[in-house]
């Protein structure tokens, strides 16, 4: 059996390819390459043998099949086989294949293009996949390679005179990690098609956007990751455009923003920290929100995360830039904006012109726990049906006032108090084992609370909790869930309208 070594070839991507079999060339490799592959490098006029030459079998339709041949399989295998069995391949013209490129073909265009199923599952990938694993198992022989960005790795390793076994085992890991993902997709992708909420086993894949200055504390490392599936409203995919490298919390506290502007329609801001909502304004335009939500926060958006669901000009610039936050987040940043606030190196600017787009049914929140994973649908529920239970009904404004707040009641931390009008929040009282001390935080923190509306994500416990509320001049209250009569009565009392609906939205 001849001793030249060998590489199969067959990918999808050509970046890179034929650099990289040029110098497998220079290192004594015989290159072996599919009908598309071979095209490419025979045009570059590297000397290339076909795949169909060591199969002695055509590619038919399209090549979709080529994989499924022995002559493949048993050249990947050959160099952990006795003499014996060698002998016995040889007689067979199948000789050993010590590289294995392949990547494969990318099904994940198709689900984002939208394509028929059938087009799609077509595309599927499996004979690459057969191959991969197959080479990634017999990894102290055959080498194989899944990703353009190995090459110069691989070179280096040849170039040193072998490939070592760590670095022959990274190889295996990264064969691996890649069939396992795209084998993860496709399943992802079927229960997204049958609308399968929660599949018997949840398999799913993440994509590594970038890695983060430190975790939740300086000494813990971390990394942010996307869901390939989902394309739109992910700060995942959020671009940055100014400020040090993110870390583990700011892209937690980020997202509270994120989830909760998403409920806005109109010319929204909003202000968290902590994962903790501040602040609330709406308004004719961005500025207005923003003006709304910066004086209804105490600390004046300090340390905060900042969402606007509109674009940055340099008017609100000029007062952001003034600000001590940390982040604005937005669908993006004028070129005068940017001049404004690229004076402030420790502001993060993340734009993110699909800042309005609602949550998909093919994500779940997800939390984790030790040993296990907690998993449900986003609380995409839209504004709550509620009915008067006083005499007095509420106006129209406190109408848009008590649903506003009610939004923001949604993604406080329970036990969750929001006083505000019909414009934005006042104050917030959230976090609390119980709603009287949070009402009572919450009137501390509002200035002016006389004429506010008071959202509750639970019923308010007591008749002090309506005392306190008559006190500070708050005339309408929304609650999921109902009070005793004495509740009720000592609110008609005192004129306050109370509504309550059926709908809960806590947020632990």
């Amino acid at each position: 059996m001849p001793g030249k070594k060998r590489a199969y070839v067959s990918v999808y991507n050509k970046d890179g390819i034929v650099e990289f079999c040029r110098y497998l060339v220079e290192y004594g490799y015989e290159i072996i390459a599919t009908q598309g592959t071979m095209k490419v490098l025979s045009e570059a006029g590297l000397p290339v043998l076909s795949a169909h030459d060591l199969t002695k079998f055509p590619e038919p339709l399209g090549g979709i099949v080529r994989a499924v041949n022995p002559s493949i399989y048993m050249g990947i295998i050959a160099n952990r086989l006795p003499k014996d069995q060698l002998a016995e391949l040889g007689d067979k013209n199948i000789v050993p294949i010590e590289l294995v490129v392949i990547n494969l073909y990318p099904f994940k265009s198709d689900m984002e293009a939208g394509v028929p199923f059938s087009e799609a599952a077509s595309h599927i990938d499996s004979g690459g996949v057969a191959l991969l694993d197959t080479a990634a198992k017999y990894y102290m022989s055959t080498v194989a390679v899944c990703d353009p960005e190995d090459y110069d790795r691989v070179l280096c390793d040849l170039a040193a005179g072998a490939i070592p076994e760590d670095e022959r085992k990274y190889f295996m890991y990264k064969a691996f990690d890649c069939t396992a993902s795209y084998d993860a997709l496709v399943s992802q992708y079927l229960s997204h098609q049958l609308r399968i909420p929660f599949p018997k086993n949840l398999t799913v894949t993440f994509e590594k956007a970038q890695d983060m200055r430190y975790g939740e504390n300086p000494h813990q490392r971390a990394a942010v990751y996307r869901e390939p599936l989902l394309k739109e409203g992910s700060l995942a995919r959020a671009r940055q455009l100014a400020g040090p490298v993110l870390t583990y919390n700011s892209i937690n506290d980020a997202n509270t923003a994120l989830e909760l502007i998403k409920e806005f329609d109109e010319p929204a801001s909003v202000v968290c920290k902590h994962r903790v909502p501040c602040s609330a304004g709406v308004g004719e335009n961005v500025y207005d929100a923003f003006v709304i939500a910066g004086e209804a926060d105490p600390m004046h958006c300090k340390g905060g995360i900042i969402a606007i669901n509109g674009v940055v000009d340099a008017r609100l610039a000029s007062v952001l830039g003034g600000l001590e936050a940390e982040t604005v987040l937005a669908v993006g940043f004028t070129p005068e904006a940017m001049a404004e606030l690229r004076f402030n190196s420790s502001l993060i600017l993340l734009e993110m012109p699909d800042i309005r787009s609602k949550v998909q049914f093919s994500t779940f929140d997800m939390q984790k726990i030790y040993g296990g994973m907690l998993v449900q649908t986003y609380d995409t529920s839209a504004s709550p049906v509620a009915r008067c239970v006083t005499k007095r009904k509420p106006t129209e404004r406190e109408i848009r006032a008590l649903k506003l707040n009610y939004k923001v009641a949604k993604h406080a931390r329970s036990s969750a108090i929001v006083l505000g009008r019909e414009t934005g929040t006042v104050a917030i009282g959230s976090g609390q084992t119980n709603r009287l001390n949070a009402l009572r935080i919450a009137l501390t923190l509002a200035e002016a609370p006389k004429g506010c509306v008071l959202a509750s994500d639970f019923d308010l416990p007591d008749t002090e909790c309506v005392e306190l509320c008559h006190k500070a001049g708050i005339t309408g209250i929304i609650q999921t869930g109902s009070s005793d009569e004495e509740i009720i009565s000592l609110c008609d009392k005192y004129k306050i309208a109370m509504l309550y609906t059926d709908e809960r939205h806590f947020k632990n």
